[in-house]
């Protein structure tokens, strides 16, 4: 059965993994055998807006730089290392991280907002031998920060300025022979954030990320030499595999901008001829809202992909009518090594809209039943698990961790709620797992409320999402104030967070209060807060401006 033909006819929620290939090839692989087929096409481009400061490679000339980076790092670290990436997107971020597959080394990939409290942990967790960052990035000096943390993390032995990039890309040595890389070797520790309150580094292979991008990228209906216009952050499983990875299986080219601005966006499409990019509902609104799009040539767009958040099925008639293009949802989560289930171009505006498609080629899905772990029955709600080679291989150091997800029989407990029909179409109708997704980005309460709670003034904090229309979720804290102590302000507490967490995950809303609904065992009741919240029987006490973007803010 190819990935074009549906399945039909289940009789219970259960997908059995289609007959197909799963290449067992490397990233390495892949650059390869486009460097040598073709040579002279367009791999990459790095999308600044200063159109003159642009550059552009081949891929021989990707294929050169990377080596070269592989070299510099094997000088310096061993195969098998773990280096951290701490920066906005650009060009170099691609290379570099290339060029630490092809070292035979592990990329950590860190969001530029994180913080001392994030970046402490992640870095000593992961136990990263060197971080590639920048100086500065919105006025935070990055530099200091590591530099300040540096002595506390045993591990680290180099730190990387990519103001001195050039530098480093000369300073291996041309005889320095690069490793042999296995298909299943670990290419990346990918930290998501984890309901303890710290991160969880999902550890991923080659092979895992090549072929989940290359079955997207074909769903999605790209043909060789395809153009993937990408603005999602490079941090991001999105950006930093399912598109870039699926650009190049395809020997296209990947046109990466520094960060998401719609009006550069839309024009990056008609300068280089965009057919595909990957953008969560809040980046689609604003690019069709935006002025210039009625006056730039978007006619090579194919398909627009969306997903890691809900996407209004009125958001999907409005852009294909608009842009005259196919339609693709995603859905999925890094610890498959990114999407798991994703409709086709070809399906209806119903399945578009209300569904999040079928499983991917070689991936079992089911729906299992709450107390027996068995397939549901079709069309009644149980968590969906995924089973196959998309599997990350465990949580980086958590064996606990690991063991709570993927169970005895490989079963990898994605913590979502779903129903799956007939067909093995998919419907996600809420989460296990207590976390609030804004703007296509998961944020855990526990996190927010461990930072909030290290003020020496709050007793208890409790952290829910509340509906919002533009973000489809935002942070709403609960706080009860220690006895004794001043009531802080908002602006004091903001000030506060922002010290430790990335801007984006501080609250929206803010609520004082007495006391927080409790079970006789002591654990607060969130769904009543939740309840409230929809039903507009609170009043919060303030409600700060929020238009940080939801990646990097």
């Amino acid at each position: 059965m190819t990935d074009g033909t549906a399945r039909m006819n289940l009789t219970e929620s259960y997908w059995p993994a289609e007959p197909g290939e799963v290449r067992e090839v490397t990233v390495c692989d892949v650059i390869r055998h486009a460097a040598t087929t073709v040579p002279d096409r367009l791999a990459l481009v790095n999308c600044v807006p200063d159109a003159d400061a642009r550059k552009e490679w081949t891929y021989a000339e990707f294929l050169s730089d990377i080596e070269d980076v592989a070299r510099a790092l094997l000088a310096r670290y061993q195969p098998g290392d773990r280096i951290a990436i701490w920066a906005p997107n650009s060009a170099e971020w691609i290379v570099l991280q290339q060029g630490i597959a092809m070292a035979g080394m592990v990329l950590v990939a860190l969001n530029p907002a994180y913080r001392a409290r994030e970046m402490q942990f992640v870095l000593s967790q992961s136990e990263s031998v060197a971080v590639f960052l920048v100086d500065t990035h919105r006025d935070f000096d990055m530099r200091g920060m590591v530099d300040e943390m540096s002595s506390g993390l045993p591990h680290l032995r180099g730190i990387h300025p990519f103001s001195e990039w050039d530098e480093f890309l000369a300073s291996g040595s041309p005889s320095t022979a690069l490793p042999a890389i296995a298909p299943r070797d670990v290419v990346q520790v990918q930290y998501t954030s984890g309901t303890t309150g710290f991160p969880k580094g999902a550890v991923l292979h080659h092979m895992g990320l090549v072929n989940e991008a290359t079955f997207v990228a074909e769903r999605a209906g790209m043909s060789d030499g395809g153009v993937y216009i990408n603005a999602m952050p490079m941090y991001h499983i999105g950006g930093g595999a399912v598109t870039s990875f699926g650009a190049w299986a395809k020997r296209g080219t990947f046109v990466i901008l520094p960060g998401f601005d719609p009006g550069q966006l839309i024009e990056a499409f008609e300068t280089y001829r965009g057919t595909h990019t990957l953008v969560v509902p809040t980046m689609l609104i604003a690019m069709l809202d935006h002025p210039e799009l009625d006056r730039r040539d978007m006619s090579s767009l194919q398909t627009i992909l969306s997903g890691a958040a809900a996407v209004p099925a009125a958001l999907v008639r409005k852009t294909m009518a608009r842009l005259h293009c196919q339609f693709s949802i995603l859905f999925g989560q890094t610890e498959a090594h990114g999407v798991v289930s994703q409709t086709r171009v070809t399906d209806s505006p119903e399945d578009q809209s209300d569904t999040v498609g079928q499983p991917l080629p070689q991936l079992e899905m089911k729906i299992a039943d709450p107390l027996t772990g068995a397939p549901a029955a079709l069309e009644i709600a149980g968590e969906i698990c995924v089973r196959g080679y998309q599997n990350m291989l465990e949580y980086y150091n958590m064996p606990e961790e690991t063991a709570r997800t993927i169970d005895d029989e490989g079963w990898l407990h994605m913590g979502d709620i779903g129903k799956m029909d007939a067909r093995g179409f998919l419907k996600v109708t809420g989460r296990v797992k207590d976390m609030i997704i804004r703007g296509g980005i998961n944020l855990y309460p526990a996190e927010i409320e461990a930072a909030l709670q290290d003020h020496p003034a709050i007793e208890t904090a409790a952290v829910v999402g509340a509906p919002d229309e533009k973000w489809g979720e935002q942070v709403s804290a609960f706080l009860k104030i220690r006895h004794g102590s001043q009531q802080p302000t908002v602006a004091e507490l903001t000030d506060f967070l922002r010290q430790q967490i990335a801007p984006h995950k501080t609250p929206v809303f803010w609520k004082f209060v007495t006391d927080l609904p409790m079970t006789p065992t002591g654990k607060i009741q969130k769904f009543v807060l939740r309840d409230q919240i929809v039903e507009g029987s609170v009043t919060f006490d303030e409600v700060r401006t929020s238009t940080s973007a939801p990646a990097d803010a």
